[in-house]
């Protein structure tokens, strides 16, 4: 499997759509709401990356898999959880907003999380490469460029850009799937070798990124909408750019670093989607 003609267009595209629903006014939104988009971050960035990385440890995951695991953690919420944060009826303004000032702020803590993960994986005797100056390239790339192509098609063609979004948002979701599906089929004996602590790593992380955003969301006094939002934006993080790091030839080069990735992208979204189905439950019950 070529990642230069599989992921990376799959990628390319997932930015690109998430951009013909970006304006300047959703990163604005950090002047005029900071704390829901504060609280958000810190769970991206700081509280995701951090239980992955306990978990890593406590389940003594070997290197690849470890830093396999930090890497779908430290990467930006995925695109789709705003489809979620819509049908949880949750806080769709800042499930996009979060959406788009995590891609932005996770291009810089996306190096220094996984060099720190590299670091303390080389110190137990195992050598891994990560050229941190590629990973930047790449990043900017393949997130940067393409969100920011589709805000200004957005801004200056809109009626274009609509006609456009309405047909990629109908194929975004089915590319990560095949992505992931494809991936799963390719390392599918990897998988199965390793797949009672991997299957327990994955799951613990989701459970554990749902409790932790709910927690957060509600000890700093978030609303009950945005706590919804909060717990997906968490939870649903951009598994397409976590299996185009590992695959890169220019980064890790090698896809069993996406095997982490590629459960959590089959698995997060019958979590989420149990979520969202309790949510509703609940609401119909009060």
């Amino acid at each position: 499997m070529n990642s230069l003609f599989i992921v990376l267009p799959i990628l390319t595209l997932l930015m690109f759509d998430l951009g013909l629903t970006l304006s300047i006014d959703d990163f604005k939104m950090f002047a005029k709401r900071p704390r829901p988009i504060l609280v958000g971050l810190a769970g991206q960035i700081i509280l995701l990356p951090l239980i992955a990385f306990l978990l890593a440890w406590a389940t003594g995951l070997e290197s690849v898999f470890f830093v396999g695991l930090i890497l779908i953690a430290c990467c930006p919420g995925g695109s789709s959880s705003n489809i979620f944060s819509m049908l949880a009826k949750g806080d769709v303004p800042l499930s996009v907003s979060l959406t788009a000032i995590s891609s932005i702020v996770t291009l810089v803590t996306i190096p220094f999380v996984l060099d720190f993960a590299v670091s303390f994986v080389g110190n137990s005797g195992t050598s891994i490469n990560l050229p941190i100056g590629n990973l930047l390239v790449q990043n900017i790339l393949l997130m940067l460029v393409p969100i920011a192509l589709g805000m200004t098609v957005k801004k200056y063609a809109s009626n274009a850009a609509q006609k456009i979004e309405k047909v990629l948002s109908k194929l975004a979701f089915p590319a990560l799937v095949f992505l992931a599906g494809a991936y799963f089929v390719q390392h599918r004996e990897t998988i199965a070798d390793n797949f009672a602590m991997l299957g327990l790593s994955v799951t613990a992380l989701l459970l554990a990124s749902i409790l932790g955003g709910w927690i957060l969301a509600k000890l700093t006094g978030l609303n009950g909408t945005e706590q919804k939002t909060i717990v997906i934006e968490v939870g649903m993080q951009n598994a397409a750019q976590a299996i185009a790091i590992a695959s890169s030839p220019f980064i890790f080069n090698d896809s069993v670093y996406a095997i982490p990735a590629i459960i959590y992208a089959l698995m997060m979204n019958i979590v989420l989607l149990i979520f969202v189905g309790c949510t509703k439950i609940s609401k119909n019950n009060q």
